[in-house]
């Protein structure tokens, strides 16, 4: 059966159902329908002591993913099975990758959130806000600038978004209706993903704290260079009154009816990669074993879990789980992409660099408990699977084996009894960089001892860009830096990074609002653009009204 067919197939529990498991009275929940829900946060008990918090990052992955999503899903399911409260707090999916190459992020096989066509396409409209708070600041800035333009905004740095991917909205040219006083300027559009009011969305603690931090949006700069924000246009109240129930966590569940929180989106590779703050310190209140993930590969999403998210939450993760799977090893030891299913010892043997890479930075870098689940696909054979075990034994690294497709929460049984001892134990949790370093030094902290880079390389824009923010008194934000999830390096070609390489830094952004630098690195894209052939292609609507074709 596909995906779609499975989850059709679970029996359900009404919403209310699966927030009385947490405690959580009907009158603290918004319906939406018999299966999802937003939690009203303010009604919640936060006197009780937090549940232990397990972050799932992967080893680089491959175009397709490695199932970080199914294997946490599985995790909390698994942790159920053996009596333990456990619940998930997940990032929600961008329709950008459900209609490109990935296809949805709800899971997959009998390791699922429900009901999946909804979370996968509009859920509750969280990120349809997002983009209309994000557009609406927008169309203020110009009509500002069309009605004299009071404020002297000479260069405007906010960019219009849109959830889909479409390479043409990358550069545009707006304003050309030739109207008196409408001025024609080159703009750009962002994935909303990308957008800083997702980030702030998800890095606010509450209503008030998003209205602030949407006024401190720098929006352009006037003639005399000095920022110009979104408090000066009188824009945070509008953009927040729309975003006033976005931040509201949504509550759905597993097919095996685990709670689950899905709240916020941002992408790993070109944004934080992590669920909302209030989402995760809400679960960790709700759950004894707080279940949660961060994109892409270790060196994108956990780093800046790490080093961003924890660092503003006040939180930090007592175990770290790294996804890994057996094609993704041989497609990072040299395997070509079609035939990564197909065996090949030379490859898998090389490939394990990639995760004793993901492992040793997790391990020794952020002083972190670890464990590899090895998710486990049909074409793998016991001997590859064996392999990586002794492997990882070799170097004492634990390990687990995870059916979670098949299986579900069953198939990660083994897991769950390894995390309940592994986050018991002690930890020496540290950040790669201290805020008080300059810009440059903390970009060459990731740079060389998480992606393993000689050195970092900057474009002339790049150090004028570092200059300015210094001089705005802005250096001591954490960084957040935008490059490609297929390697280590900035080159998504570059999969084994056998030779010596450096880090090209681009460009850097201030991103005010949100609290953090981005630093655009190689060629990395904030709007994606569709594959040859997307999977819009094969979505459809079948002559019952039924959705086909996700996965």
């Amino acid at each position: 059966m596909t995906d779609i067919e499975i989850a059709r197939n679970a029996k359900l529990e009404k919403i209310t159902e699966i927030g009385k498991k947490l405690d959580i009275s009907e009158d603290n929940l918004e319906l939406y329908g018999k299966y999802k829900a937003k939690v009203i946060t303010d009604k919640i008990d936060n006197k009780k002591e937090n549940g232990k918090l397990i972050l799932v990052t992967a080893i680089s992955p491959t175009p397709l993913g490695e199932g970080k999503t199914t294997i946490s899903i599985s995790i909390a399911d698994g942790l159920r099975r053996i009596g333990k409260k456990s619940i998930l707090a997940l990032r929600e999916p961008s329709l950008g990758p459900v209609f490109g190459i990935k296809g949805g992020a709800t899971g997959g096989g009998h390791a699922q959130i429900a009901p999946m066509e909804d979370i996968n396409l509009h859920f509750t409209g969280d990120i349809h806000a997002i983009t209309a708070a994000n557009n609406l600041l927008s169309a203020i800035i110009d009509n500002h600038i069309y009605y004299g333009n009071e404020l002297g905004i000479e260069k405007v740095v906010w960019k219009r978004c849109l959830d889909i991917n479409d390479r043409q909205l990358r550069k545009v040219n707006t304003g050309l209706s030739g109207e008196n006083k409408i001025v024609p300027r080159e703009d750009n559009f962002d994935i909303t993903v990308a957008s800083e009011v997702m980030a702030i969305l998800c890095l606010a603690t509450d209503i008030d704290d998003l209205k602030k931090k949407l006024g401190n949006i720098i929006i352009g700069y006037n003639k005399e260079e000095k920022p110009i924000y979104a408090k000066d246009l009188k824009a945070e109240g509008s953009m927040a009154v729309l975003l006033k129930d976005a931040i509201k966590p949504n509550l759905v569940q597993t097919l095996e009816n685990t709670p689950a929180i899905i709240h916020g989106g941002p992408f790993a590779n070109i944004a934080h990669g992590c669920n909302s703050i209030i989402a995760t310190k809400l679960a960790m209140k709700l759950g004894d074993y707080c279940v949660t993930e961060a994109g892409f590969g270790s060196d994108l999403g956990a780093e800046k879990f790490l080093n961003i998210k924890c660092r503003k939450a006040g939180i930090r993760p007592d175990a770290v789980v790294c996804v890994a799977t057996i094609k993704a090893l041989k497609y990072h030891g040299g395997a070509p992409k079609d035939k990564i299913l197909e065996e090949n010892k030379e490859c898998l043997e090389n490939g394990m660099e990639n995760l004793y890479r993901h492992v040793e930075n997790l391990k020794d870098r952020f002083g972190l408990n670890v464990i590899v689940a090895i998710n486990k696909y049909n074409t793998d054979t016991e001997q590859e699977i064996e392999f990586v075990q002794n492997e990882l034994k070799k170097r004492n690294v634990e390990s687990s084996l995870v059916e979670s497709w098949a299986k579900g929460g069953e198939g990660a049984i083994d897991i769950a009894h390894k995390l309940v001892k592994l986050v018991e134990k002690e930890e020496k949790f540290k950040y790669i960089y201290e805020l008080d370093k300059n810009i440059t030094e903390k970009i060459n902290k990731v740079a060389t001892e998480i992606y393993g880079a000689k050195s970092v390389n900057y474009t002339e824009e790049a150090i004028k860009d570092i200059e300015k923010i210094q001089k705005l008194g802005y250096e001591n934000l954490p960084v957040c830096i935008a490059k490609t999830q297929y390697s280590f390096s900035d080159d998504p070609k570059n999969l084994e990074c056998k030779e010596p390489f450096e880090i090209n830094v681009r460009s850097v952004e201030l991103k005010a609002g949100a609290g953090f630098i981005v630093v655009l690195a190689g060629k990395i894209m904030t709007m994606p653009g569709l594959p040859k052939v997307p999977a819009a292609e094969s979505i459809d609507i079948d002559e019952d009204g039924k959705i086909v074709g996700i996965f």
